[in-house]
């Protein structure tokens, strides 16, 4: 049966083997059935330049090339650095933060999901400062070890700030979801970011949130028959 696949906010790192096996295990079973897989950001949990020769790095580039089918990426908070060295070596496509698709009778619009966490205001005033680019230019010409200084500092901070944020503050703002659908007219959201795996259904249409892979995997599937949210274990 044909079936595309969704995934996000898979987080890897070299801390947690047990998610990098589970992911591999995906990609080998469950990948290798479907026409398509588009990872909607997150999938490493820090990311501070192609050239970091991290052994994880090219053991998921070299896992996900392996896949007889096309994979895209969209950025991610974590890993919004991911260039088109890695892309390449990966095979996978980079699309920009909103995309719409037409799949199985289905027009979706995909992204990662916080650019609608707007109620989040200092958030997205440190969302803004990261994403110019020649802030970027400028941090990817450090040395690694100051660029891994740096990303461990901000993973910290960001960790310190969100304990004295309300749970409601860090999840999606019902008007930019709305905004969303209707600027591009859809009637199907697919995201992940907030780690709060649901089908919402609103007068909008369907708004799919993927689950973050801390304890499980976490995909959504889109066919003929519409969208379904899949946990399972590693």
């Amino acid at each position: 049966m044909s079936r595309t696949l969704f995934i996000a906010d898979i987080h890897l790192c070299q801390q947690e083997p047990a998610i990098t096996a589970g992911f591999l295990h995906f990609l080998q079973r469950e990948a290798h059935q479907a026409d398509a897989l588009y990872i909607l950001g997150d999938l490493f949990e820090v990311w501070i330049g192609d050239d970091d020769p991290n052994p994880l790095h090219a053991q998921v580039a070299a896992a996900l090339s392996a896949l007889p089918l096309p994979v895209y990426f969209i950025h991610g908070n974590r890993d919004f650095l991911l260039g088109k060295r890695y892309a390449r070596a990966s095979g996978m496509q980079l699309l920009p933060e909103e995309q719409v698709l037409s799949a199985y009778g289905h027009r979706v619009l995909i992204m990662h999901g916080d650019t609608l966490c707007t109620d989040d205001q200092g958030y997205q005033r440190f969302r803004r400062k990261v994403h110019q680019r020649w802030l970027q230019t400028l941090f990817l010409a450090l040395p690694l070890f100051l660029r891994q200084k740096v990303a461990t500092r901000m993973r910290a901070d960001s960790q310190q700030a969100n304990q004295h944020k309300s749970q409601a503050i860090m999840d999606v703002n019902a008007a930019a979801v709305q905004e969303a659908m209707q600027r591009h007219q859809v009637s199907l959201l697919i995201h992940g970011h907030t780690h709060r795996p649901a089908v919402h259904v609103s007068a909008e249409g369907e708004r799919a949130v993927l689950g973050a892979w801390h304890e499980r995997g976490s995909m959504i599937v889109l066919d003929a028959s519409g969208i379904r949210l899949v946990e399972f274990p590693f």
